[in-house]
């Protein structure tokens, strides 16, 4: 038999230009997905799509794909310093700056031609002798240069068989105006002295025809008004996505080994060197303080308000700001391994996702533009078969094809999504995408890790207990923070700088072979001896066996140390209750959501917090297979349920669970099991992302509530006549506006009490 192929897939982001509906992002998913293997997300909201194709289908095919369908395309170009500087500086002349300043030009003069059209056509006591000639003269500018994006793109859509919200803007401003020109040419309407009253519910004057310039001026001003105040709000739900962006340092003073400093790009910084932050300056890096003390604002970054005390040895972030000394930092991560680059792209990949309400309202989008069309026709066809008049019938016609308004239902869902997942980012909750919001609004249940989560996971060892006639404890202490200096769990790292601070004069030697046990502990080869970091077990000899309840009643997670097999000691290890665990437990109670203790420790600390926190259901000494198995029974029986952690046992757990959610100050394994990340490191903050994912999911509702609402109420009455198709034209635009402008309410979404008074001390 052969071997079977194996078809390999990338994801490649591009810039989709000329979008303006739900039936243009539709049309664009459709044709990338005939090709063969692909699969594409369009978001009207950030005009991106986001393409899974085989590595055979080059980008530059995806490009080609798109700008057939009559759409531009490009692939995103990577940052320049030189041009991010100069943007920064008002100096860009790019060409979305230069788009957005013509856009703004043709508002302004197309304001100033339709203006004098529509007071004149609504106020009869101003139109003087031969007033309409000058509405025809003032109107003929606005129907041709400023209307002309929406006739060029329904032209490039005629040409691709395609027919989008521009098609029908187009066709109801051709129609009024040639309507209008008839009428003052032909129709009788041009005659000197004529007068024309103005009515909410179009009508006829008797005799003459009916101009409609007001509509063929007033269409195109309020779609270009609507559409220009919708691109400033929709700039408005990504400022979370540029404020990150902004964070980053442009350059560093990197300290060389003779001691003295040269400033270099952050681009040229590199793993390993050291840099200088001064008081006032961002930290430009990740990386670890190697002198100096100070406190560090991590506000723009995690969401903490609270600067943090960091000195040698500490962990910083870059784009965090240094509030007090001199810092010298050795990076250990650069460029796209930065947590603000993980956060960025974490917030830029959920941005990009789609809901599963904006595949419905895409679906329905994809059908509205070529079925109000028909309707629009068939319209016409009626009211000039049952004998009405042409105007009227033209009039219904027009109403049809402007209040129309698929922009809506393409802006109801990205908006509100890049709202909230910018405002979580603010917060210091990270989504992986819109799955994710809608998972944490429907939870039942959340199982939440111990050690890390609920407790600050900032242990320190209160007590050695070693065996008498062993090792000995200094001895035992000595081997057990040698193995311990490679685990990234709490408990090995107190022990490990318990060790440390213990035995200042005899460095802690390394430890060979090492290994990590999830859910036991550690083990590794110490100056040739076996040492074993272990949860403890019913062979421990009877010294350490007396010792044991005195640690459980003091709610102390105990550990042997074992030196090729014998047991040594014991350390017992405390932990305390995060601050905002009590008030974060109580919270999500409080909405409707079960918390279950699950960990890996011992009954007596884990049943401890439990009770400090009154938690009624726990489960202690939890392996990874158990923590796994807990969910799945959870979830036959029903529950929707998410898991807390932050450890490598976590993992197995988090990736099983409906909804994994992972503590920013865990490992790199948890966070990317997970699909929410705290960042800011603090349980409460949970609470916050429900909230949040709840509050979107109204605004979601309401959005496409109104969305569809519109136009079930709106085009029966054009349909019948009682609407005139210049306030069509503007209840269509006020439509994306106010979907638009519900969305942007994410933005002041506040945190939970407890966090708001941390955020005033």
């Amino acid at each position: 038999m052969g071997a079977e192929s194996v078809t390999v897939l990338v994801t490649t982001d591009l810039a989709v230009g000329g979008m303006t509906c739900a039936a243009c992002v539709s049309r664009v998913e459709k044709k990338l997905g005939r090709l063969d293997g692909v699969t594409a997300t369009v978001n009207l909201a950030t005009g991106r799509a986001r393409v899974s194709h085989p590595m055979e289908i080059s980008p530059q095919e995806l490009v080609a794909t798109v700008e057939k369908a009559g759409y531009t395309a490009a692939l995103p170009e990577p940052p320049k310093e030189r041009r991010r500087e100069k943007a920064e500086d008002g100096e860009a002349k790019d060409g979305e700056a230069a788009d957005a300043r013509q856009e703004r030009e043709r508002l302004l003069v197309t304001a100033l031609l339709a203006v004098p059209v529509l007071v004149l056509s609504m106020v009869p006591a101003w139109q003087f002798r031969n007033w309409q000639w000058l509405c025809f003269v003032l109107a003929a500018p606005v129907a041709v240069w400023g209307a002309l994006p929406f006739h060029t793109r329904a032209v490039r859509g005629l040409r691709h068989s395609a027919a989008t919200m521009d098609t029908l803007v187009s066709l109801g401003v051709v129609a009024s105006f040639s309507w209008s020109a008839y009428a003052l040419f032909f129709g009788g309407a041009g005659a000197p002295g004529m007068r024309m009253p103005f009515s909410l519910v179009p009508a006829a004057a008797d005799g003459v025809a009916h101009i409609y310039l007001e509509a063929a001026a007033g269409v195109p001003l309020f779609v270009l008004a609507g559409r220009f105040l919708e691109a400033r709000a929709r700039r408005g739900t990504g400022a979370a996505l540029r404020s990150l962006a902004r964070l980053a340092a442009k350059e560093v003073a990197v300290r060389t080994d003779d001691g003295t400093e040269r400033l270099v790009p952050a681009t040229q910084l590199g793993v390993g060197q050291v840099f200088v932050v001064r008081p006032g300056e961002r930290v430009a890096t990740d990386g670890l303080v190697a002198e100096g003390s100070s406190a560090v604002d991590l506000s723009l970054v995690t969401g903490e308000s609270e600067p943090v005390e960091v000195g040698p040895g500490s962990a910083v972030v870059g784009g965090a700001v240094n509030a007090g000394g001199l810092l010298l930092v050795r990076a250990t991560a650069v460029g796209a391994d930065t947590q603000l680059a993980r956060i960025t792209r974490l917030v830029t990949d959920a941005q990009a996702g789609k809901a599963k309400a904006q595949r419905l309202a895409d679906s329905v989008a994809g059908v509205f533009v070529p079925v109000v069309l028909a309707l629009s026709v068939t319209v016409l066809g009626f009211w000039l078969g049952a004998g009405a008049d042409p105007q009227a019938a033209i009039t219904a016609c027009v109403a049809v094809l402007v209040v129309a308004c698929p922009c809506a239902l393409g802006l109801a869902t990205p908006t509100a999504l890049m709202a909230a997942t910018g405002r979580g980012a603010q917060l210091g909750v990270l989504v992986s995408g819109p799955q994710a919001l809608e998972g944490l609004q429907h939870l039942d249940i959340v199982v939440l890790d111990k050690t890390g989560t609920l407790t600050s996971g900032h242990m320190t060892v209160a007590r050695v207990s070693a065996v008498p006639g062993g090792l000995g404890r200094e001895a035992v202490l000595r081997l057990a923070g040698a193995v311990e200096q490679g685990s990234e769990h709490p408990l090995g790292r107190a022990v490990a700088a318990y060790a440390r601070r213990e035995l200042p004069v005899v460095p802690l030697p390394a430890a060979d072979d090492f290994r990590a046990l999830p859910g036991k502990g550690v083990r590794g080869r110490v100056e040739g001896h076996l040492v074993e970091v272990l949860a403890p077990d019913e062979d421990l000899p009877a010294a350490l066996a007396e010792v044991m309840p005195l640690a459980e009643a003091a709610a102390h997670t105990p550990v042997v140390v074992r030196v090729d097999g014998a047991a040594e000691a014991l350390i017992e290890v405390g932990d305390v209750v995060r601050p905002g665990s009590y008030r974060a437990v109580d919270q999500l109670r409080r909405l409707g959501v079960r918390p279950v203790l699950a960990t890996g420790d011992r009954e007596a600390p884990a049943r401890a917090v439990a009770a400090d926190l009154g938690i009624d259901e726990v489960h202690a000494r939890c392996t990874p297979e158990d923590k796994a198995a807990l969910v799945r029974d959870l979830q036959e029986e029903g529950y929707r349920v998410a898991v807390v952690g932050d450890g490598v046992n976590d993992a197995a757990a988090l990736a099983g669970a409906d909804l994994g959610i992972a503590m920013g100050s865990g490992t790199d394994v948890a966070i990317g099991a997970a699909d929410v990340t705290l960042v800011r490191g603090d349980i409460e903050a949970l609470a916050d992302a429900v909230r949040l994912a709840r509050r979107t999911s109204g605004t979601i509702r309401a959005n496409l509530v109104w969305a569809f609402g519109y136009n079930v109420v709106t085009v029966p009455l054009a349909m019948v006549g009682l609407l005139n198709p210049m306030l069509a034209a503007a209840a269509m635009s006020v439509s994306s506006v106010l979907v638009v402008a519900n969305s942007l309410r994410l933005r002041g979404r506040q945190p939970s009490p407890a966090a708001r008074r941390r955020s005033t001390r």
